[in-house]
């Protein structure tokens, strides 16, 4: 807690600044030089500042280039005396977004890691393998520090695993979501050597279908060093992730603790396994996991897991068909009852999504989107009681009606043979798909069933007794348990997403999908309770009740969104960037200019709570396009352009900025190539971020330029965007593009902008931004600062 308490009080630590590239990294130092002094004589520590400059492409938030000038790693690396070849990397970042202080993101890793180097190097046992520590100081800057050290260090070639430590909230328990890829061993380390194991397929199959807009460096361990590894965050409270809340108070020495011995015992596992040294050897399989209440992980090989997948699909498939041919001659007349059963309860989970969806996306039309975002009770009364009656009402009207005089037991025992095809399908389809998340319904089979033929006997006789809910209650524990345990996980990383997704997704639809599925799987075994019952309408009342109570209140707006609770604060998120711009012609001259304080809300209610407290921020100054520039003629920092409507973002004006340290911008010369090309190469001098925004214009093509592997990638919309950050002392920043155009190109042949971003110092706020952010109410966090934007036609 002590290192944690010291990094935070840094400050924030934004790339380039003196917090960062000085003040954290002078402390790191002094406390790995005092470790070094006191460790054992078993163990070498070696020490290395690098400082790297690299450039590559990503395809992460629609695709765009990365160039880093001269940032900052501080690398350890801990090995026997005699050294080692092999060696197990661990990393955490010290860098943190501008404007907070990154407490759990990440300062809180490198606490942990300072604290296992010293624990590692007391130790009088000596490790097999080396233990590299990486400091890293530009994670944030979209995963820069990590690409220099894996592609430019000399320790990165003997990196046979490594072990990402990050976060995706503060504090709480660290999830392992991500493994591999491959390597099955690595699992299989964490499951014997972790003291508290918290880890999901799961949660590793949706993180990697980029459902959540995040990456780690173990993109890029994996993709550019071709190494394996574990990828551990924190997921807790993710609502004042990336907030100033995130301080290192709020982190309890408890999860502090639990991550210690976690990490802790897996690199001291690695380091003294012979599979690290012959990891090539075990690379091969991925892994089914997932943790039992946190207790203790299950993990198998996923071939395995293929293997009693359709073993159990079978199975289930064996038992429905002997039902259905028994008797014989009413073989179908049992077939049809099945598949009638079958396509009601597929028809009454189409019909309560879609009413659901229906509830959720007119909450959204009157302006109560995100009601539940302090208050998630209120989505389980709002969404979940509508989707339990639903379901409920399409069942009772269906044996009130369609079912009217039959037997309900047979009708009972119908439909869980239906719920049971349902589950067998999904399981086939799943696994059929490499799907490890299929173990899943591997639960929902074999325990129903199982529990089926345990109490078939008793239901058959006696009908649906106290002994038999009892016993089938037992028998459903498992599932239910595991559905109720996961779901909890789900929404605990889900619903903090929904205030920084953007403006595009609306995020009750979302939540209320989410909801929907979980009621579904919840009620699938309790379907055939509405056919075995008397009477659903109590329940249906009820149900209906809350929900009308509840959709009522969100309508009211008496749940307002955003907490400034000191406890527990849940804040809207606001960017706001003091702007001037600048539109230059063909021949240099200012064709346009202007200023204002552009304002994007990270999510889909944008300004309409914040204009009461600022009445001038309102719908009158909606952000225009400037249609002939590459995104908009807009100062994206990133290009997540594609999650913001220009409809939902605004542009104040505001005088012009004359920021201290002004950038230079320098055509150095224009080279005429074979097959009608054209080379332009540039010089750049200006603050520690920078965005450039490329878009050739008719004609034009952008065939090679000199960032990345020199192959352009474009971003969503077909622009092209560089980022760029430095640490201190960066030399201007070179490079060149290269167009093919057509020989008569009179109005260039491309418009190129670029926006400098001053994120710290006495440039970052003028003294309107300031101004305006201390009248924003306490419950957003507002991150300001300023920018220039210059586009020029060549």
């Amino acid at each position: 807690r002590g290192y944690l308490d010291n990094i935070t009080a840094i400050g924030p630590r934004t790339v380039g600044s003196p917090e960062n590239e000085v003040l954290a990294v002078n402390y790191l130092l002094e406390q790995i030089r005092g470790i070094e002094r006191e460790s054992a004589d078993a163990h070498k520590i070696s020490v290395d500042i690098q400082r790297p400059t690299g450039s590559f492409s990503i395809d992460f938030l629609g695709g765009f280039t990365s160039y880093y000038a001269n940032i900052t790693n501080v690398v350890v690396k801990l090995e026997p005396r005699s050294g080692a070849e092999h060696a197990v990397l661990s990393n955490c970042h010290f860098d943190s977004v501008p404007n907070t202080p990154g407490a759990s993101d990440d300062a809180v890793s490198c606490a942990v890691m300072l604290e296992i180097l010293n624990t590692l190097s007391k130790s009088s046992e000596s490790l097999q393998h080396a233990v590299i520590f990486l400091f890293n100081g530009a994670e944030e800057n979209i995963l820069q520090a990590s690409h220099g050290f894996i592609t430019q260090h000399e320790w990165a070639k003997s990196i046979r695993a490594f072990i990402n430590l990050e976060a995706a909230g503060v504090g709480g328990k660290e999830l392992v979501f991500q493994t591999g890829p491959e390597n099955p061993w690595l699992v299989q380390a964490y499951v014997v050597a972790a003291k508290h194991p918290f880890a999901s397929v799961v949660a590793q199959e949706i993180f990697q279908s980029g459902i959540i807009p995040a990456d780690t460096d173990f993109r890029i361990y994996r993709d550019f060093g071709n190494v394996p590894g574990i990828d551990l965050a924190f997921i807790e409270n993710g609502y004042i992730y990336h907030t100033e809340y995130d301080t290192s108070d709020r982190i309890l020495t408890d999860s502090i603790q639990r991550a210690g011995d976690n990490i802790l015992a897996v690199l001291k596992y690695l380091a003294t396994s012979e599979k690290l040294a012959k990891s090539f050897e075990y690379r091969h399989g991925n892994v089914v996991f997932f943790d039992i209440l946190g207790l203790f992980v299950l993990a198998y090989p996923a071939r395995v897991g293929t293997i009693m997948n359709y073993i159990t699909a079978a199975i289930a498939f064996f038992y429905l068909s002997k039902k259905v041919l028994q008797p014989k001659p009413r073989a179908v007349h049992n077939l049809k009852k099945l598949v009638t059963a079958f396509g009601l309860t597929l028809t009454s989970w189409v019909c309560t999504l879609v009413a659901v969806l229906m509830v959720a996306v007119f909450v959204s039309i009157i302006g109560r989107a995100l009601s539940w975002y302090t208050h998630f009770y209120v989505s389980v009364s709002l969404y979940g009681t509508a989707a339990a009656a639903k379901l409920i009402l399409v069942h009772m009207l269906a044996k009130k009606f369609f079912y009217k005089n039959m037997n309900e037991q047979y009708l009972g025992d119908v439909f869980f043979d239906a719920s049971l095809m349902i589950w067998s399908i999904a399981l086939a389809v799943m696994t059929q798909m490499g799907l490890c998340s299929a173990f899943i319904c591997t639960l929902w089979v074999a325990f129903p069933l199982l529990t089926k033929l345990m109490i078939h006997k008793e239901f058959s006789q006696k009908g649906a007794t106290i002994k038999f809910i009892v016993m089938y209650m037992l028998g459903m524990f498992v599932p239910y348990l595991y559905m109720l345990y996961l779901s909890w996980t789900v929404f605990e990383m889900f619903t903090p997403v929904m205030g920084r997704s953007g403006s595009e997704i609306p995020p009750d639809m979302v939540l209320a999908g989410f909801i929907v599925i979980f009621t579904m799987i919840l009620s699938s075994y309790f379907i055939n309770f509405i056919y075995l019952v008397k009477s659903t309408k109590t329940t249906l009342v009820t149900l209906t009740t809350v929900f009308v109570v509840t959709l009522i209140l969100v309508c009211s707006g008496i749940f307002f969104p955003y907490s400034s609770d000191a406890a527990n604060p849940k804040p809207k998120r606001v960017f706001l960037q003091h702007t001037s711009r600048r539109f230059h012609d063909i021949d240099g001259n200012v064709i346009k200019s202007d200023s204002g304080i552009w304002i994007n809300g990270f999510d889909y209610n944008g300004i309409s709570h914040i204009t009461p407290h600022i009445p001038e921020i309102n719908e009158t100054i909606r952000t225009p396009c400037e249609e002939q520039a590459p995104f908009c003629g807009l100062p994206w920092i990133l290009p997540v352009h594609f999650m913001f409507r220009l409809v939902k973002n605004w542009y104040l004006p505001a005088p012009e900025i004359l920021p201290r340290s002004p950038i230079k911008f320098k055509l150095l010369s224009k080279e005429l190539r074979p097959r009608n090309s054209v080379r332009l190469s540039f010089e750049v001098s200006g603050p520690s971020h920078m965005s450039l925004y490329v878009r050739p214009r008719a004609g034009s093509a952008l065939s090679r330029w000199s960032l990345g592997d020199g192959m352009p990638v474009a971003s969503l919309g077909g622009d092209y965007f560089v980022f760029y950050s430095r640490g201190l002392h960066a030399a201007p920043w070179l490079f060149w593009v290269e167009l093919t155009a057509p020989e008569k190109h009179s109005d260039g042949i491309v418009s190129l902008a670029i926006a400098a971003h001053y994120f710290f110092g006495e440039d970052q706020k003028s003294p309107q931004l300031y101004a305006l952010l201390e009248r924003f109410p306490n419950w957003t966090f507002s991150s300001g600062w300023s920018c220039t934007y210059d586009l020029f036609v060549f």
